[in-house]
Formats: C-alpha cells, sequence, structure tokens
C-alpha cells in the first residue's frame, strides 16, 4: 500500500499522553517514512466536519519531541457525535438533511488522506471505523488506526488505554495536598472525588499511589503526625455495593477516634441513585451529546459529603475534584514507553494498511495488536476481585461486595 498523506485527530476529554502520542507518531513517520505528508485536523471531529486543519511543516516535524514535554492536546480535542445530527445542526457543524458521517468522510476525500490516526476512547475509535466503512463502500479506501486513550481505563478488550497511570499518580499527587486540610478543624470530612464515570479503576488506582506514597513517609504520632490520620478510610466505586448505614457507622468509629475521615470517591458511584432521586423530585438531568449524564451538574462528591456527614458526626466538609488537575498532566516514564510501544506499531500497521485500535489484547493473550474495530468497546467494568484491590480494601477495614456481575 502507497501512503502519501495521513491525518491525526485527538478527540474526547483530555488524557495525560494525548501532546506526547503526537509527537511520538510525526516522530515514528520521521524516522521510517519522512516523504509521508501529515496533517491535524483541530479539535477533532469539529475540525473535520469544518475542514479546518494545519500541516505539520518542517519545524514540527524537527521539533516533535517537545511535544513530550507537555499535557493537554497540541491539536485540540472536542465532543462530537457524528450520529447526533441533531446536535451537530443546532451547532452550525452541519446543514439539516446532512449526514455528518457523509461530511467528514468526504472532507477526508477532499484532503486526499490515505490513513486517519485518531487518539481517544471508545466513541472516537468505532467512529472512526464508521468513516472508513462508508468511504469503502463508496469507492474510496481509508485506514484507520486508534490509540486508546481514556483515564478510565475502561476500553474493552484492551489491558492498559494511554494516560491512565499518569493519571492516577496524579490524582495522589492532588491528595497528597489535599488531605493535608484534615487538622484545618476538629471532625473533619474530606472526599476527594476522582473521574471514572462506569469504572472505578482510576478512582482504586490513585489510591494504591497514595497509599505507597504514605508508605515513603516519616510520622510523628506524638504531636499529631500521624499515617491514621493521612490514610484514606474509604473508597467508593461503581462496581462495589454501597450501604451507607453501614459505612456511616464504620466511619463514624473512625471520625471519634482520629477526628477526620478521608473518602476516595468515583465520580460514577451511585449515579444511579442520585439521578433517581433528582428525577423523582421532578428535576430534569442534563445529558452531553453522547446520552451521558452530565456529572458535573448532579456533584457526586456533594452528594455522597450530604450523606455522610450529619451521620458521621462532621462539623467541616470539603469535597475537592482531581480531574482537571489529573486529565491534563503531561505522560509519566510509564506512560512515556507504552505510548512509544503503541506508536510505533500503529505507524506500521498504518503503512501496511491495517486498520484496527493499537492494544494489550485481553483476549489474546495480552499480545499488543491492532485490535479489530468490531471488538472495541467502552464501559470495561473494574475487577474488585483483584488480589491488590481486595489487600487495599482489607487494610482500611471496608468491606468489598460487587454491586453487580462485572460486565464484559
Amino acid at each position: 500500500m502507497t501512503v502519501r498523506r495521513v491525518a491525526l485527530l485527538t478527540a474526547g476529554g483530555f488524557a495525560p499522553c494525548l501532546s506526547s502520542a503526537v509527537g511520538g507518531l510525526i516522530e515514528r513517520y520521521n524516522e521510517i517514512s519522512p516523504e509521508v505528508e501529515i496533517i491535524a485536523y483541530q479539535n477533532g471531529y469539529h475540525g473535520l466536519l469544518t475542514g479546518t486543519k494545519v500541516v505539520v511543516d518542517d519545524e514540527a516535524r524537527k521539533h516533535a519531541g517537545i511535544l513530550h514535554r507537555f499535557g493537554g492536546s497540541p491539536i485540540g480535542n472536542s465532543r462530537v457525535k457524528l450520529t447526533n445530527a441533531k446536535n451537530l445542526v443546532e451547532r452550525g457543524l452541519v446543514q439539516e438533511g446532512e449526514n455528518p458521517l457523509a461530511v467528514a468522510a468526504e472532507q477526508l476525500r477532499a484532503d486526499g488522506v490515505d490513513v486517519l490516526h485518531t487518539i481517544g476512547g471508545d466513541d472516537t475509535n468505532t467512529t472512526a471505523a464508521d468513516l472508513a466503512q462508508y468511504l469503502e463502500e463508496n469507492g474510496y479506501h481509508l485506514t484507520v488506526v486508534g490509540l486508546p486513550k481514556t483515564i478510565d481505563n475502561d476500553i474493552v478488550p484492551i489491558r492498559q488505554s494511554l494516560g491512565a497511570w499518569t493519571a492516577a499518580e496524579q490524582a495522589s499527587e492532588f491528595a497528597q495536598n489535599i488531605i493535608g486540610e484534615h487538622r484545618v478543624s476538629p471532625r473533619m470530612l474530606i472526599v476527594h472525588e476522582v473521574m471514572g464515570r462506569h469504572c472505578g479503576w482510576l478512582t482504586a488506582a490513585a489510591a494504591r499511589s497514595y497509599r505507597a506514597w504514605l508508605d515513603t513517609q516519616e510520622w510523628v504520632p506524638s504531636i499529631g503526625l500521624s499515617r491514621e490520620r493521612w490514610d484514606i478510610h474509604a473508597v467508593f466505586l461503581p462496581e462495589a455495593k454501597i450501604d451507607i448505614e453501614g459505612e456511616a457507622r464504620r466511619l463514624r468509629g473512625v471520625m471519634d477516634e482520629l477526628g477526620n475521615v478521608n473518602i476516595f470517591l468515583s465520580e460514577g458511584a451511585g449515579v444511579p441513585e442520585i439521578v433517581a432521586e433528582l428525577e423523582a423530585r421532578g428535576e430534569e438531568v442534563e445529558r452531553d451529546p453522547f446520552g451521558h449524564v452530565k456529572l458535573d451538574t448532579i456533584n457526586p462528591g456533594a452528594w455522597f459529603a450530604k450523606q455522610f456527614a450529619e451521620k458521621i458526626g462532621a462539623e467541616k466538609v470539603m469535597v475537592q475534584k482531581s480531574g482537571y488537575f489529573s486529565r491534563s498532566a503531561r505522560a509519566n516514564v510509564e506512560d512515556l514507553r507504552l505510548i512509544k510501544s503503541m506508536v510505533d506499531l500503529g505507524v506500521e500497521c498504518a503503512l501496511r494498511g491495517e486498520s484496527g485500535v493499537i492494544g494489550h489484547d485481553e483476549e489474546d493473550g495480552d499480545r499488543l495488536k491492532a485490535v479489530p474495530f468490531p471488538r472495541i468497546a467502552g464501559g470495561k467494568a473494574f475487577d474488585i476481585s483483584q488480589e491488590w484491590f481486595r489487600e487495599l480494601m482489607a487494610d482500611i477495614g471496608q468491606p468489598v461486595e460487587a454491586a453487580v456481575p462485572a460486565a464484559h
């Protein structure tokens, strides 16, 4: 297959891998196929629909390595669902009666794109596959190679998505400052709300990283600087049953003994209950173009804080969200290694015309490969039966019971 022009596109929410993945793709093409032209659509599918793009020129190719030093995305993101025509018409991205997939596909055809590299979650990558199928049916072959981006680490069947390790590390660093607030008032309740709509992996991994940091510290209990006060006292995930009354009794004992309680909360934990409560009151629950509940409008952290504050006798309550702090960070060493391996294979697949999402396939012995698009899905549940998580929960004294059978 002859590849003359490739296009890059980042979409969805940020993760600590986007800038580095863009830089890595440019570097790899420079190394093995420098004659290939590279363009980048601005702000994801928004730029593809409007034809807004930049050419990766000689200067950008020469300095692509600088992108590894930054978070965010140099080419911009957006939340655009190409199958939600009504929303796109309202936003002025397509005209009434137009098929957004056709508009996007025709832009790719007009730009002479042979390979589209998408860096995003399951929606981003499966949408790209839909574009490729549309073009194929209309006599234009497009190779699509996706890179799996999500801090939730919830893409089926990908073992580890790009940016998730860094996000967990950053959520831990955020907590290292926030939990210092536990002595600002007697009987203090701190809720650290972590991103994770359907999957609790990030919250669990952040808790593990934070407690590993605690292991490296020295303490002076006689003056009040104790590990017990700085520790995590509860972790709530979407995959685990939440017994508010039982946990309130347990945490009341922690509050009585230590004078503070620290909770790590996945933002997706308890959402069905919150939505049901709001709708029962006749309130409208806002949703995004993908149909997801807008979590910032229902405020899970505040809801949980309200449930526990009175029951555990908290005098002061603080809810802090680490999401944007974590997801906009630059990639750490672990993620840089993972990005490098996936980018290298992604370019190789692109040059030989093999489409798919690059990742370690959990259903094929964790082999790094281009996973076919029909097998890609979102919403992979975190497995709360894993030994490391069970040990963590046992250490903090919190019972663990699955809310529903793990979905795959």
